[in-house]
């Protein structure tokens, strides 16, 4: 009888890279694959349940600021942006990987993009075109995403996408902060980035399906 992959598998040493999610070499934790059980009752769920509860005030309050630059939606931002980390060091040092966490921080993180977005839409805060684009990009990464999870595929998050987030999530914060010249810059790279990202994520779903069994009639 087979060793149960959970049991074997070993949670690596604690170093900083790999405790800051610098270093994620390695397999990926069996807890997270597609046929784990979900296991949503965990601490790092708990922040990602939390970092998706103060995505509704923060859109509140963008929403009814006059210009799309108070104070407290930003910072709502940044609590939410940052948290990020919190649940991902949480899972490193307790171990409590789980399917459904596996799923729902990147969630939130679009969730995130998509909230803080929409305020910068209404105020034109950033570019709509390049916001009409990166909505376009999220809402085809959720649908992609859906149908790989569908057929039982494991798509790892690709460095582009990896280096696209932090000038995507700081160009958001500085338009609601109302650094105007910076937040552009910045989303200029991250919109760039993402959209590499997602070709390559459409790159390797297509090479993932073509080398999966057929299954039988």
């Amino acid at each position: 009888m087979a060793d149960d992959p959970v049991k074997a598998w070993r949670n690596p040493r604690l170093t900083f890279r790999r405790l800051s999610g610098l270093d994620r070499s390695g397999p990926p934790p069996p807890q997270t694959l597609h046929d784990a059980p979900w296991n949503v009752w965990t601490i790092p769920n708990a922040i990602g349940f939390v970092r998706l509860a103060l995505l509704v005030p923060m859109l509140i309050l963008g929403l009814s600021s006059d210009s799309g630059t108070d104070a407290w939606p930003a910072i709502l931002f940044a609590i939410v942006s940052w948290s990020d980390y919190a649940d991902g060091i949480a899972a490193r040092i307790t171990g409590q990987y789980s399917r459904f966490g596996a799923l729902l921080d990147p969630v939130v993180d679009r969730l995130l993009v998509v909230t803080g977005v929409i305020i910068c839409w209404k105020f034109e805060t950033l570019p709509r075109w390049g916001i009409a684009i990166l909505l376009a990009r999220e809402l085809y990464l959720l649908i992609a995403g859906r149908i790989a999870l569908s057929r039982g595929l494991d798509l790892k998050i690709n460095w582009w996408g990896r280096w696209g987030v932090w000038p995507t999530m700081s160009a958001i914060f500085f338009a609601m902060a109302g650094v105007d010249v910076l937040a552009h810059v910045l989303f200029y790279i991250g919109l760039a980035l993402s959209l590499i990202a997602a070709v390559v994520y459409t790159r390797d779903a297509l090479s993932a399906t073509r080398g999966a069994p057929s299954s039988s009639a």
